[in-house]
């Protein structure tokens, strides 16, 4: 069955109950976006363990009548078949895939539209209809009327990719109400609103470099939010891949500039690193979850941190 990735984001009494999730598409912070939402969902809900398999070959069941529930994340949906999501059924847990769209997993995704225990949500940059949807929920959440010229100001500024939509938003509800005008918006919208994401690319230089670098970009709890975000990104190339062949590949397109920068980095994981990056995001996501009025120095720490996983 397929599912609009909009309507999981505003409707939050639509029922998350299959027992196979395929996200695919081509916009990454949409992807991430919505795998989060179904992740956070059953471990609320359910108090559902997460876990990470390569291939859907290599599930094992879990032993015992009173385990936890578990999400597995599988990596590649190769192999994929009707036979063996139908040999799972019976078994307490879900999965959850995570796939770029490709001409290769145009038959693997039909078997999930096909599938009753199956949602596959398809995920591209937001059109104005999208954006509008979205908007609109967050003003009644809010409480927040805004004047019709800057309504259509924000529709047609707001970025198509999910995670800047969301993070322009997020700035705007920091203002106070009575500060939400055209003239405000335009300025903390414009306002060290790019180069969030070239911060990693200071990972190298020297400590002192990189806090002063990080504070002239990294100034609100969205800026530490949209920072993460990058660096998680980053993270997960490196913790999920294979090989520096893997890892090239796996580097989208539109950074090509730094290609050989992030295979530099690359570089300088093994094994025992990526399992301690792991931990390290695991218990960054935590301090930000709890502690969002320290968001902002848990953000550097974060960061420092991970160069000195890197270099060591």
């Amino acid at each position: 069955m397929k599912v609009d990735p909009i309507i999981l984001l505003l409707d939050k009494k639509f029922k998350l109950d299959k027992k196979f999730y395929f996200i695919s598409g081509n916009e990454t912070t949409l992807i991430q976006k919505i795998s989060d939402l179904i992740i956070n969902k059953y471990q609320k809900d359910h108090r559902a363990v997460l876990d990470n398999i390569d291939k859907i070959d290599n599930y094992q069941e879990s032993a015992g009548l009173f385990e936890s529930k578990k999400i597995f994340l599988v990596k590649d949906c190769k192999g994929t078949s009707e036979n063996n999501l139908s040999k799972l059924q019976r078994s307490n847990d879900v999965f959850i895939f995570k796939q770029e769209n490709s001409q290769k997993i145009k038959k693997i995704k039909d078997i999930f539209i096909r599938s009753k225990e199956s949602f596959l949500i398809d995920c591209y940059e937001l059109d104005k209809n999208s954006k509008n949807k979205i908007l609109n929920e967050t003003l009644k959440k809010n409480n927040l009327i805004l004047k019709e010229e800057l309504y259509w100001f924000l529709l047609d500024k707001l970025d198509n990719k999910y995670i800047f939509f969301e993070n322009s938003i997020n700035k705007i509800l920091e203002l106070n109400q009575n500060d939400v005008t055209l003239e405000n918006v335009k300025r903390v919208l414009n306002t060290n609103n790019t180069g969030k994401e070239k911060v990693f690319f200071n990972i190298l230089k020297k400590n002192s470099e990189i806090v002063n670098i990080y504070r002239e970009k990294i100034i609100t709890t969205s800026d530490v939010n949209e920072f993460y975000y990058y660096c998680r990104f980053f993270c997960q190339l490196i913790i999920e891949s294979q090989n520096e062949e893997e890892f090239r590949k796996k580097i989208p397109v539109y950074l090509f500039r730094e290609k050989n920068f992030l295979i530099d980095i690359y570089k300088f994981y093994n094994s025992k690193k990526k399992k301690i990056l792991l931990k390290l995001l695991s218990s960054t996501e935590t301090i930000l979850r709890k502690e969002s009025g320290q968001s902002i120095t848990a953000g550097l720490r974060f960061f420092l941190n991970m160069k000195k996983i890197t270099i060591s």
